[in-house]
């Protein structure tokens, strides 16, 4: 499969199968659709009012080497050991504990319904915790490194215990010969200068969550009382980026349907300072009055085409930043077979509650078709479990021809269940805007490449 687009003037050509990217001319660019289906006599005829024989010529033959070195057109060899690759023993290897079903702020998007998931106000007890910990030791096989996010609502609403677990956690590593990549999500409400040395010195990453302008974010992330976060947020979230001499943190903020001219407001974070940025589309329902509607996508597009282009500039100058939905690694990265097999939600990832039951993933928290067991007991729902394992792009009827496959791995398993009730299909609004991220993420590489030249 060969997937051919052009970005910001930049003719770009993917091999999907292989990984292969090739920036070519014009020429290069109108033979390559026509090679496999025609002879080099009949793409001169067609293409002679456009170039010189010559030119075409000397095109064909380029084409044609690409796919002598196995470098285009190659063919798809991945369905069948995919298949041998899901069929491994499944060992669990990270944890998303909701450390608190409560929150201190009330988003107008929050998925969570302001830290409450479907049920009940609960902070999560250092017992429960603990027992999810060693939960997670037991179900890690050999696997050395795992990982834990301190999630909500706000977790830092339940301080206490997330320090105590991550004592415990220190303690364990030592008996079992693992050792734990600790994160935390939080929303800024109550950080302070005690709970950043913490988390400078404990925690491997540091999502905090800001929306972008002033006003973008006021008018999404209120308090209770409808007053706005952005003035409390802002210096601690500067101060805090810099303590951890901006790297191991993002910022990430969610646009809507309000402010489809998003790229202002990650140029906006960035102008604060903030060198790793992630700002995503919100998924909502349809009746939502924020939600992403299918007439913003043409906008939402230009959007990711002129954030693109601006990044280059700003990294030709000296003063570049990371997007996080353009940060992908054209090298190495995953293994192929993790890349087409997903996040790993429901076998390798799990989400606990505050009283222990574990869920596929945080965003399927509260919705008891998905609930797979407790800490204590373990995975029980093995059916579900084995569902969730052959969740892959070949699974995904929309999946197996898209170029985006090896980027995406099939996209968001519960957005799939919450728009179609099966993770088995796709969320046509973020497969397009997944797609453009991938072409705009690709440009950025050649751009850089080529400044590099």
């Amino acid at each position: 499969m060969v997937h051919q687009y052009i970005n910001n003037g930049y003719h770009i050509v993917l091999d999907v199968n292989s990984g292969a990217i090739h920036v070519v001319d014009e020429v290069v660019y109108d033979v390559i659709p026509l090679f496999e289906k025609h002879s080099s006599e009949e793409i001169t005829g067609l293409l002679r009012e456009k170039y010189s024989e010559e030119e075409i010529r000397e095109a064909v033959e380029e084409v044609a080497q690409l796919k002598k070195e196995g470098s285009l057109f190659t063919p798809d060899t991945y369905e069948a050991p995919l298949i041998d690759f899901k069929k491994r023993p499944t060992v669990v290897k990270a944890l998303c504990l909701h450390i608190a079903h409560d929150c201190n702020l009330a988003c107008r998007y929050c998925f969570a319904e302001e830290g409450e998931y479907h049920g009940r106000r609960a902070l999560m007890s250092y017992e429960t915790g603990k027992a999810a910990l060693d939960f997670l030791i037991a179900n890690s096989g050999s696997r050395r490194n795992l990982e834990v996010d301190f999630f909500g609502g706000e977790p830092l609403m339940n301080f206490e215990v997330v320090k105590q677990l991550v004592a415990y956690g220190r303690e364990q590593e030592k008996l079992h010969d693992k050792h734990f990549r600790f994160t935390l999500t939080t929303n800024g409400v109550l950080l302070n200068d005690d709970i950043m040395e913490f988390a400078n010195r404990e925690m491997d990453n540091v999502v905090l969550s800001i929306d972008g302008r002033k006003e973008v974010h006021d008018h999404m992330r209120p308090f209770r009382k409808g007053a706005g976060s952005y003035d409390l947020i802002v210096p601690k979230f500067q101060k805090f980026a810099k303590s951890r001499n901006q790297e191991k943190y993002y910022v990430r903020g969610t646009y809507t349907h309000f402010n489809t001219d998003f790229s202002k407001d990650v140029l906006h974070l960035a102008d604060l300072g903030f060198k790793q940025i992630s700002v995503e589309p919100v998924v909502a329902e349809e009746t939502d009055d924020y939600a992403i509607k299918e007439e913003d996508l043409p906008v939402l597009f230009k959007e990711y085409d002129d954030l693109a282009a601006e990044m280059v500039r700003r990294n030709k100058a000296g003063n570049g930043f990371n997007f996080f939905h353009f940060m992908i690694d054209l090298e190495g990265g995953p293994c192929v077979y993790k890349r087409l097999s997903g996040c790993g939600s429901g076998t390798e990832y799990l989400a606990v509650t505050p009283w222990g039951d574990l869920y596929p993933c945080h965003q399927f928290v509260g919705n008891e078709k998905f609930l797979m067991g407790n800490v204590h007991d373990g995975v029980v729902n093995t059916g579900l479990q084995e569902e969730f394992k052959c969740c892959n792009v070949y699974a995904k009827e929309k999946c197996r021809d898209c170029f985006a496959r090896f980027y995406c791995s099939g996209g968001c398993a519960a957005n799939a269940y919450n728009f179609h009730g099966d993770i088995l299909k796709t969320y046509e609004t973020g497969c397009e805007l997944q797609k453009k991220r991938v072409e705009c993420a690709i440009m950025i590489k050649a751009a850089m490449a080529e400044q590099e030249d």
